[in-house]
């Protein structure tokens, strides 16, 4: 079961990244001078924030909150814990990049973003330690990052990060 929903994380980055370009190998040639002082390449929003919130965040935090019911048994669930919590915290990243266009709702968005990937990633180092209790209070400090973000915009969603617990 743990190897699936490694596979399943896995196919999601992979789809994910299959929409960046990847460089073509061609031979170097000679820079010119109007080559060298080439832009960045801009970051630019693929996905609208509905769509990764039903396929990253949604499973990710599900899965989690399944995983971390119990002390997981062997390294693989941990290390599965781990990724999913990072996919999580890079959520946080792609979140930055799609503030809103009011002005208003610009910083709480920014500030709501950081938080999810502070979170995130302080699940991603409780799992990578294989501390059991700290990873579940971590894993709640995402679905309350999350809860405060969805309160500040209206959003009709609440993350329960046990549900089975009840």
């Amino acid at each position: 079961m743990g190897r699936a929903r490694f596979w399943f994380a896995a196919v999601v980055l992979g789809l994910a990244c299959a929409f960046v370009p990847v460089a073509q190998s061609q031979p170097a040639q000679p820079a010119q001078p109007a080559q060298i002082k080439k832009a960045a390449p801009k970051l630019e929003p693929v996905a609208d924030t509905k769509l990764l919130m039903e396929g990253l965040a949604d499973p990710n935090a599900r899965a989690l909150g399944k995983l971390f019911a119990a002390k997981p048994k062997d390294a693989e669930a941990w290390a599965f814990a781990r990724g999913q919590s990072l996919l999580l915290a890079e959520l946080g990243n792609l979140l930055l990049m799609r503030p809103p266009r009011t002005k208003e709702g610009q910083e709480p968005w920014l500030a709501h973003a950081a938080d999810l990937r502070e979170r995130a990633g302080a699940l991603a180092r409780a799992s990578a330690a294989k501390e059991y209790l700290p990873a579940r209070a971590a894993l709640a400090g995402v679905a309350n990052a999350c809860n405060r973000c969805h309160q500040s915009f209206r959003v009709g969603v609440r993350v329960d990060p046990f549900p089975e617990d009840r």
